[in-house]
């Protein structure tokens, strides 16, 4: 039966009228269903959550709210309005003519690129599956499905571009994104942070805070790109994507905030913590240090010479590249930290080029850090002397420089066996897991929340707190 494009996939590329793209998504979106029947929400097809919907990029239509079925959800294709005369920003390419087609040359890169970002969209989506099982309240359980058909809005955004512009090779790689399966032993998703379990909302709250920020950064990488639909496919993921970041943000901020008012009545003993039905600050800081570590890799080695060549041919370029003096970045430099095979560290300079994955980590992390000192703000205001830090970003690392080396969250390189021993103290230990897994008991009355878990201090979209969020059936 053919797809109503108007009606089902709303969109601004023209899907009506293009015939060879009707037909490759005719053959892709009922295998994108079949999949999120399989490996979406789990048992909560027939439930209705309060859901924004993009029907069009204006500020009219960008977002619309209602009660739907996820199912029924009218994930579509769209793309920011297009900037005329477009040049590309950066590289050897800066000043020329953004491509509107892929050059026959960068055609492997782009796919590559393109695959990889597509990935992480549905990945996402199956390491949540069975969270809304756990929900600590409706509203909770709403933005878990706001993130989830988002997503996978996302992952459509990715097939449009597969489909679109990469002929057999790209409808190939879109079929096999719905094939890779988050945490599979044969058929694993291609970033391994995407491969983690999330079987809790602490750590549901810290992957939306920072994965899913690595995935801004991601973003806007590829808004700077030359090759045009790319980059305005990406800019208006943009829109969505702060929300996520949103979701991770406040929940993290109200885990803290409901963790201080349980240590104003018992102490800041953890056990005493706990043993009132709340998580410990540090239980807290080793989901943190989990996370952050782990979506630090995401943005590839230090030193990179595929990072120098996506930079050079106006691939990929960094984020928000305009606010740079020098964007073609020939003569810069940027020194490193190393290991010095010693158990020291010693310094490197290499090219700014080389170094631009680095570049966009750091700004990820000025970021990430101004998210700390605010949770910390409602540490110290409650009169508290801890802190929650970030580790460094030498710490657990399973990519560049610092790959395997024994270094504690502060940076220090220390011998194998205190690096073996600070591990479980350093990590969530499988006690910290089963503890935490304790408190994940379902909420489904309007306005209720899990006892170790804080109110939000507003509704979405103007609506109450007690706001019927998900029609459970």
């Amino acid at each position: 039966m053919a797809i109503d494009y108007i009606e089902r996939i709303p969109n601004n590329v023209d899907l009506g009228g293009n015939k060879t793209l009707q037909r490759a998504l005719e053959h892709w979106q009922p295998r994108f269903l079949d999949w999120w029947r399989e490996m979406g929400p789990s048992d909560f097809l027939a439930s209705e959550p309060y859901l924004r919907t993009a029907i069009s990029v204006d500020r009219a239509g960008w977002a619309t709210f209602g009660h739907v079925k996820m199912p029924d959800y009218r994930w579509g294709i769209f793309l920011a309005e297009q900037e005329p005369d477009r040049c590309i920003g950066f590289g050897d390419e800066y000043g020329k003519p953004a491509w509107q087609q892929v050059p026959g040359e960068l055609r492997s890169t782009l796919r590559r690129l393109i695959v990889t970002q597509g990935d992480t969209e549905p990945a996402s989506v199956e390491q949540q599956r069975l969270l809304g099982h756990t929900a600590p309240s409706l509203y909770d359980l709403r933005n878990l499905f706001q993130v989830n058909v988002e997503e996978g809005r996302h992952l459509w955004a990715m097939v449009y571009l597969l489909h679109a512009y990469f002929g057999r090779d790209g409808r190939e790689e879109a079929e096999a994104l719905l094939e890779r399966h988050s945490g599979d032993a044969d058929r694993p998703r291609i970033l391994t942070t995407f491969n983690e379990r999330i079987d809790d909302w602490l750590s549901f709250f810290m992957f939306t805070f920072f994965t899913d920020r690595d995935g801004k950064f991601q973003l806007k990488s590829f808004a700077e790109s030359g090759f045009d639909p790319l980059a305005r496919t990406t800019r208006f993921m943009l829109t969505e994507e702060g929300h996520h970041m949103f979701v991770g943000d406040s929940g993290v901020a109200r885990v803290v905030r409901r963790t201080l008012e349980v240590m104003k009545e018992v102490g800041e003993e953890p056990d005493k913590v706990r043993a009132a039905g709340a998580i410990d600050l540090p239980t807290i800081q080793r989901y943190l240090n989990f996370w952050f570590s782990s979506s630090l890799d995401l943005f590839g080695a230090e030193s990179s010479s595929n990072a120098a060549s996506y930079f050079a041919a106006g691939v990929k370029g960094r984020p928000d590249e305009a606010k740079f003096g020098d964007h073609l970045c020939r003569d810069g430099a940027m020194t490193l930290d190393l290991p010095d095979g010693k158990g020291g560290v010693a310094r490197e300079e290499i090219p700014l080029r080389n170094a631009m994955n680095e570049a966009v980590r750091n700004a990820y992390v000025h970021e990430c850090a101004v998210g700390a000192r605010r949770w910390n703000g409602f540490v110290a205001a409650a009169g508290f002397a801890q802190t929650l830090t970030l580790p460094s970003t030498r710490f657990r690392r399973s990519t560049g420089l610092w790959t395997d080396q024994p270094v504690d969250p502060a940076g220090n390189v220390v011998s194998d066996e205190a690096y073996a021993a600070g591990l479980p103290h350093w990590l969530p230990s499988d006690g910290d897991r089963a503890f935490i897994k304790s408190l994940m008991q379902r909420v489904t009355e309007p306005g209720k929340f899990a006892a170790w878990i804080a109110p939000p201090d507003r509704g979405v979209n103007e609506l109450p707190i007690d706001y019927d969020y998900v029609r459970l059936n």
